[in-house]
């Protein structure tokens, strides 16, 4: 019996490690690591984050600096069919109105936060957002890939 217990723990060990990393990846982070990812309205073990058209998303990274910045710039690209397609933020500053005071020190951990629109006039589609913020040498300090579904 104690056999059939360890098995289903470590069975719920790797069903929560899976669910939790399902929601986003990194995609090449240089010069620091991602803790977290949230979106608002998206669980963390959905599969794709769905986002509602005419409506706000509120997400926030948490990420901790292997390096020195005096600014970040955060850079978003849509990518269907594995072509990325540029996304105009309202505030590509990620020293400014995103919870985060600039200069980023090495070692020290950060939350990121920022509200984008969904607008009616994007098309319903699958999509995974690439959402990088860069330091002063325009490296990324993290990517995320996170998947999502426009509806």
């Amino acid at each position: 019996m104690s056999y059939c217990k360890g098995l289903l723990s470590v069975a719920v060990i790797v069903a929560v490690i899976f669910e939790v990393s399902a929601t986003f990846s990194d995609c090449g982070s240089v010069h620091g690591n991602i803790v977290s990812v949230d979106i608002s309205k998206c669980t963390p073990s959905a599969k794709r984050c769905i986002l509602r058209r005419n409506s706000n998303v509120t997400m926030a990274i948490t990420f901790t600096s292997s390096t020195e910045s005096r600014s970040l710039k955060a850079v978003v690209h849509g990518v269907v069919l594995g072509i990325p397609a540029p996304f105009d933020l309202p505030n590509s500053n990620g020293c400014q109105d995103s919870g985060i005071v600039c200069p980023v020190q090495s070692g020290a951990t950060y939350k990121y936060v920022t509200t984008l629109p969904i607008l009616s006039a994007y098309p319903r589609v699958t999509v995974d957002i690439k959402w990088e913020l860069k330091d002063d040498n325009n490296e990324d300090l993290i990517c995320a890939l996170i998947p999502a579904k426009i509806s």
